[in-house]
This record gives structure tokens, sequence and C-alpha cells, in this order.
């Protein structure tokens, strides 16, 4: 069986640490609750299969064997990328067609162009409004109580 090499980010950013930090969707993502609000947040605007392949990117770029990539690969395809797909993400014709072609000989990066596409997607339609919502305005309320004990 091949190795694939593969890099990890670890998580460094926690609400705890640093309150005052600008919330940026990069930070979000990286903090498990509020990752979890976000994705609440998005299952009640009827669009979080934004996250969950933008987190299925994200482990796919950990996987170490080939014969776990070319499996993943496809199983992310056929959830998120092909058209009907269950949970179908909005990228363009051209992605597609290139993530097609890719699955022949996945690899690491076969999903990058759908992944950034999709981050930006959020960072720039679903963040801000989640930033603005009742769900948002709850957890910060939360955190802002664990910072006084």
């Amino acid at each position: 069986m091949q190795k694939i090499n593969h890099v990890k980010h670890p998580s460094n950013f926690s609400w705890q640490a640093d309150h005052k930090l600008h919330l940026t969707l990069e930070n979000l993502l990286k903090d498990k609750k509020c990752l979890a609000a976000f994705r609440s947040f998005l299952k009640s605007e009827f669009s979080e299969e934004n996250i969950d392949f933008w987190l299925a990117c994200e482990e796919f770029r950990s996987t170490t064997s080939l014969a776990d990539l070319h499996c993943r690969a496809r199983e992310i395809y056929q959830e998120f990328i092909q058209p009907t797909a269950c949970r179908e993400i909005n990228v363009d014709h051209y992605v597609r067609e290139k993530i097609k072609k890719a699955l022949e000989k996945p690899s690491l990066s076969c999903f990058d162009e759908a992944q950034k596409h999709i981050y930006l997607l959020m960072e720039r339609d679903s963040c801000p409004r989640f930033l603005h919502s009742d769900a948002y305005l709850r957890l910060k309320c939360k955190s802002r109580t664990l910072w006084c004990i």
C-alpha cells in the first residue's frame, strides 16, 4: 500500500483564547462550537451541503493510501459534484468536468477549485448572514458568560 504525504493544520483558535478577534469564516471553521452553530444555521437555510462538502475536502486531504484516495474521491463526487447528486453543490460545468476527469487518477488536490469556490460563497454570503443571526448572537452571549467565570 502506497502512502501519500500530507500536512495537517491544527486549530489554535478558541473563543476563550481571544474573544476580541474579529470572527472570519477562516476562524469560524477552526472553532468547534462556532462550526457547529454555523452548520446548524446553514441547515436552517437548506445549504448545509456547502459546509459538509468543504469539511469532506479537508478530511480528503488527510487520506494516506491511494486505494482510500480513489474510493473517497468517488464518494465525494457522487454525493456533492455529479449532476443530480443528492447534496449537489453549486459549481459550474467546467469545474464538474475537471473533477470528473481527475477521478481517473485522483490527487489530494482534485477538489481544490470546487472547495475554493464554495469557501468564497460561504465567506461572501452565508457567513455574514450567520454573524447577524440569532444563532450567532446566542453563541456569542454564551461565550461571554464563560469569560466572566
